[in-house]
């Protein structure tokens, strides 16, 4: 089996390699255990640097399963710092246009993108698999500028209603879905999604929290 996992930057997934480092066979590229082949790749931050390296990736060498791993922000007090979630559907948060008015208005309702134009399904980027059902299964929102200012929040979770925002996800989704890849989004929180307020964050938490996470669905592999 060969896995691929993408992240943004090294910091989310370090734990990760040095597990892998010390507990698999390394060509400097693949790490390698018994049949288990596994590359990390980082991509860089954001929707454009993720779309490049992930078709770069795929379509160098198909894998079993493509995972982009990371941290993001929540909407949802019922989701807690910390948590680790399976992201099942996404969205571009920020394609369209601004309107006088400040609305903002989805390049799905400008009609430029079907609702149903693959790979959407009612503007939505989803995931087939039922992989990996220990995990809370969110929806979430892509955006090129992390939020931080209430107004435009609220205007967010008015118009996407949604569990969680990052800034890669719809991405990787299209791509995967263009290129016929069974794929997997895992995503710890390092914060709520609020006035801009680093204080707030635990990034160390939702590292250590996901890596533990990904390190235990490695293992079950091998």
């Amino acid at each position: 089996m060969y896995i691929l996992i993408l992240a943004p930057t090294v910091f989310e997934v370090s734990p990760l390699l040095k597990y892998l480092t010390e507990h698999f066979e390394s060509d400097g590229q693949i790490f390698s255990k018994r049949d288990l082949n596994i590359k990390v790749k980082v991509t860089g931050v954001g929707l454009t640097n993720t779309a490049i390296q992930s078709t770069i990736e795929l379509q160098a060498n198909k894998p079993d399963i493509a995972m982009l791993v990371g941290v993001c922000g929540t909407y949802k007090s019922s989701i807690k710092i910390g948590d680790v979630v399976n992201v099942i559907e996404e969205q571009f948060g920020d394609l369209g246009v601004e309107e006088a008015n400040g609305t903002f208005t989805s390049i799905h309702d400008l009609g430029l993108i079907e609702a149903n134009e693959f790979p959407f399904t009612e503007t939505k980027l989803k995931n087939p698999s039922n992989e990996f059902a220990f995990l809370k299964r969110v929806n979430s929102i892509s955006l090129n500028c992390s939020s931080g200012f209430q107004d435009n929040i609220d205007k967010k979770v008015k118009q996407f209603n949604v569990d969680i925002e990052n800034m890669e996800g719809a991405a990787f989704f299209q791509v995967c879905l263009l290129l016929g890849i069974n794929f997997l989004q895992i995503r710890a929180i390092s914060n709520l999604v609020e006035s801009r307020n680093k204080d707030n964050w635990d990034l160390p938490l939702a590292i250590t929290n996901l890596n533990d996470t990904l390190v235990e669905m490695v293992g079950s592999l091998v």
